[in-house]
């Protein structure tokens, strides 16, 4: 049986995510495991239910509650966790704030590229190295094109608005940019931004795990000056106005994952 690590945020770990796929036996066969790591607990139990022939184990980036500000998740222990759980790969789900005008609210962006500009953060499993033996993983495709493709198939049968490339630039948060550090995202590339996927996708790769996310839009970040600066009220507004999307796209992807 394949089986799917699911990383979200808030209402993404919860029956709800259910309800669209009318399926009686995966609410009765739902339950929550707790699970150690040899790096500490990760952000949440795993929620483990089967959908479509597949085991599904669903864990909150932040916590059932949102209560793990960015910078303290324990992207090590996650990672960990849903490895040892036996997972194939990992489907993440992000919000993400945009940096081009083409990305809109809600707009759904499958991501094919990262920048990492945070500065605080754990994103290796190596501490140290065997003596003669450096690992250094090859980053330079980091999202994984057969599961970036898959998200992409779900979007078009669904007729989602989504885009099928995008650059995330991650920050380390839980500050907003200011107005000059979000121009220079945009110089740089960056379609989109946000405080979580890059070290958790760096991660995933060290860990031999396939890894893709899907990006909601919710905001224009502050590089926009014909609109307000973002905040966190507008995003949970954007986010929870579009949720469906986002669920709808994973239990179409899931229906038909093939790795």
């Amino acid at each position: 049986m394949l089986k799917i690590g699911v990383i979200g945020g808030s209402g993404l770990d919860s029956a709800d995510v259910l309800q669209e796929s009318h399926e009686e036996r995966a609410l009765k066969d739902m339950h929550d495991i707790e699970v150690s790591t040899p790096y500490g607990p990760p952000s949440s139990s795993l929620r483990v239910l089967h959908l479509f022939d597949k085991e599904v184990y669903l864990l909150a980036r932040h916590g059932r509650e949102h209560t793990i500000p960015p910078g303290q998740v324990n992207y090590r222990a996650n990672i960990q966790a849903l490895k040892d759980r036996g997972c194939d790969c990992i489907l993440a789900t992000t919000a993400v704030g945009s940096l081009r005008r083409r990305i809109e609210r809600g707009d759904l962006v499958v991501l094919d590229q990262f920048i990492d500009f945070t500065r605080r953060r754990i994103n290796t499993f190596h501490d140290q190295f065997q003596p003669h033996n450096p690992v250094h993983t090859p980053m330079a495709d980091p999202f994984h094109d057969g599961l970036r493709e898959q998200f992409i198939a779900a979007g078009r049968k669904l007729g989602l608005k989504h885009h099928e490339r995008g650059t995330v630039v991650t920050i380390e948060g839980p500050r907003f940019s200011t107005r000059a550090e979000s121009h220079m995202f945009r110089a740089w590339g960056a379609d989109v931004i946000n405080m979580s996927v890059a070290p958790e996708c760096a991660l995933a790769n060290e860990a031999g795990l396939p890894y893709a996310a899907v990006a909601m839009s919710t905001d224009y970040d502050c590089w926009k000056e014909d609109e307000a600066p973002v905040t966190w009220e507008q995003i949970v507004r954007i986010f929870t106005d579009n949720a469906l999307k986002v669920t709808s796209l994973l239990l179409e992807t899931i229906r038909n994952l093939r790795i």
